[in-house]
């Protein structure tokens, strides 16, 4: 009896810290905490949470968050995005497909880059880990809107006077890019230990 009462104190306890990190997604996503907007370029640190809840809670918990934030990024394309809102009038489609998947993905490859490292040394998984998520994140937010929207005047007209491929793709990264990395790694580690920490003494 004392067993499944444990087991079941574990998964309301799990479901809790989803939901309070799924909210804290959400929240940043719809406030000026979430996303820096310089014209066409837009970064954002949603990651951090979606990144917290891969490591503590696992990829499962990181891929459910990434939905989590995938989601809010398809709403922003709805009149709060203006990159977002042109690639929404595209297709909205492939617009779905690209700020979902790669969310998702990106979710659920930290919480397995945590795991496999954590046997070797736990301190440095979490930073690899967190390193991971903005990385994922942008390697395949750029591919799948390069083989959704790379041949459409929108981008095409973007990549004016840039006919180098990769010259275009790491302007078009650039700055926010790299602050999405650093803001992350540096971030995310001491939250998740803090979040971890402050569990094992609820438990």
């Amino acid at each position: 009896m004392k067993t499944t009462k444990r087991v079941r104190q574990a998964k309301t306890l799990v479901l809790t810290q989803n939901a309070v990190l799924a909210s804290i997604v959400v929240l940043m996503a719809f406030t000026p905490v979430g996303y820096l907007r310089l014209g066409a370029v837009e970064m954002t640190f949603i990651m951090i949470p979606v990144a917290v809840g891969a490591i503590t809670l696992g990829e499962k918990s990181g891929a459910f968050l990434g939905l989590v934030f995938g989601v809010s990024s398809f709403i922003q394309c709805f009149g709060m995005s203006p990159f977002g809102a042109a690639l929404l009038q595209i297709n909205p489609i492939y617009t779905f497909i690209m700020c979902l998947v790669p969310r998702v993905l990106m979710g659920y490859f930290c919480g397995v880059i945590y795991k496999l490292l954590a046997k070797l040394k736990k301190g440095v998984a979490v930073i690899i880990a967190s390193f991971s998520a903005p990385v994922i994140n942008t390697i395949l937010f750029i591919a799948s809107l390069m083989i959704f929207f790379g041949k459409s005047d929108f981008i095409l007209g973007m990549r004016a006077g840039t006919e180098n491929l990769m010259a275009f793709l790491i302007a078009f990264v650039g700055l926010n890019g790299v602050m999405e990395i650093v803001t992350t790694t540096l971030i995310a580690p001491p939250v998740a230990f803090a979040v971890e920490k402050a569990v094992k003494k609820f438990k």
